[in-house]
C-alpha cells in the first residue's frame, strides 16, 4: 500500500467515525452495530447499521477499502486500463421512521489503478416522502456553499448530474429533490488532487449537519396511518431505483461484492400497491408534481 493511499483510507475511516457519532447524537436512543469483513482478493471494510431508533428506522454508514487484480467483469463494466486497483469510500443511507422526515444518501469514493490513473466520485441527495420546498432549498444552499469553496462550476454541474442520475425512467419521476452527484473527477477540472480529497471530506462532514437541520426543524411531526402508507410507497420507489437503475448497486452485484453491504441501502419495510393514485390536491399529489428534473431549489 502506497503512503498516499493509506492516508486517503485513514481520512475516510475517520470520516465514518465522525458521521456515526453525529448520527447517534441526533437519533438520541440507538447506536450503530459494527460488522467487520474481509475480501478474499484483498482488503475489506466496516459496515455499521443503526436500527429502531427514535428518529432513524434503519441507517447504514459503510466504509470499505478493497484492492486486487482487475477481474474480467470489472474490466467489462468500467473499461479499466491496468491490472490492479484500489477502491475506497464511505457510503450512507438513512431511512427515518417519521414520514415527514426525509431519506438521505451520501457517497464519497476514491479509485486508483496501478498505472497511476485515479478519480474521485460521490455526492449527497435527499428523498423526502413529503417535499417541503423551504427545507429542500436549505439543503441545496448548503451543498452550493461547500461546492463554491472549490469551484463555482461544481454546484450547477453536479446538481444537473444528480437530476439526471437519480431519475426513475420507468416511473418518469426523480427519486427525490436531487442534490449533487459527480464521478471520475480528477485534477483536470482545475482543482488539485489534495483539494478534491478535501472536497470529499467536506461533503462527508456536511452530511450529519444537513440531516440534523432537516430533522430538528420538527423532530416529532404528527402523522396518521395514511402517511405511513405513503412513506412505504415512496420507499418502494427507492428500492426500485437502487435495484434497477443504480450503477453502483448493479456493479457490486455483478462483480461479486459483499451482498449485505450492497443492500444496506434498502429500507426495513417498503410497499407496492397496484395503480395507487393520490387524492386530488393532497400533499401526496403535490410531492409527485415536484419529482421532476430541473427544479431550482435555491429559489425555494
Amino acid at each position: 500500500m502506497k503512503k498516499h493511499q493509506q492516508e486517503i483510507i485513514n481520512k475516510l475511516k475517520t470520516l465514518q467515525d465522525h458521521i456515526c457519532k453525529e448520527l447517534e447524537l441526533l437519533d438520541g436512543s440507538s447506536h450503530f452495530i459494527e460488522d467487520n469483513w474481509e475480501r478474499e482478493e484483498g482488503g475489506g471494510g466496516r459496515s455499521r447499521v443503526l436500527s429502531d431508533g427514535e428518529i432513524i428506522d434503519k441507517g447504514g454508514v459503510n466504509f470499505s477499502a478493497v484492492h486486487g487484480p482487475v477481474s474480467e467483469m470489472m474490466n467489462k463494466q468500467l473499461g479499466l486500463n491496468g491490472d490492479f486497483f484500489l477502491a475506497t469510500g464511505v457510503s450512507i443511507v438513512i431511512h427515518p421512521k417519521n414520514p415527514f422526515h426525509p431519506i438521505m444518501h451520501m457517497n464519497v469514493r476514491y479509485f486508483e489503478m496501478d498505472n497511476g490513473e485515479y478519480w474521485f466520485g460521490g455526492g449527497i441527495d435527499m428523498t423526502p416522502h413529503y417535499i417541503d420546498k423551504k427545507l429542500a432549498g436549505d439543503f441545496h444552499r448548503s451543498l452550493k456553499e461547500v461546492c463554491d469553496k472549490y469551484n463555482a462550476e461544481f454546484y450547477p454541474r453536479f446538481k444537473k448530474w444528480a437530476d439526471d442520475y437519480f431519475y426513475i425512467p420507468h416511473r418518469q419521476e426523480t427519486r427525490g429533490v436531487g442534490g449533487i452527484f459527480y464521478d471520475h473527477l480528477t485534477e483536470e477540472v482545475g482543482v488539485s488532487k489534495t483539494d478534491l480529497l478535501n472536497y470529499a471530506i467536506d461533503l462527508g462532514e456536511l452530511f450529519p449537519k444537513v440531516y440534523a437541520h432537516q430533522i430538528n426543524s420538527d423532530r416529532s411531526p404528527k402523522y396518521e396511518e395514511e402517511h405511513l402508507t405513503w412513506r412505504n410507497l415512496r420507499r418502494g420507489r427507492y428500492v426500485e431505483f437502487n435495484l434497477v437503475n443504480d450503477r453502483g448497486t448493479k456493479f457490486g452485484l455483478k462483480t461479486g461484492g459483499r451482498i449485505e453491504s450492497i443492500l444496506m441501502s434498502l429500507p426495513k419495510n417498503a410497499s407496492w400497491f397496484y395503480n395507487f393514485q393520490p387524492e386530488k390536491n393532497s400533499k401526496e399529489q403535490e410531492t409527485l408534481e415536484l419529482l421532476i428534473k430541473g427544479v431550482d431549489w435555491l429559489e425555494s
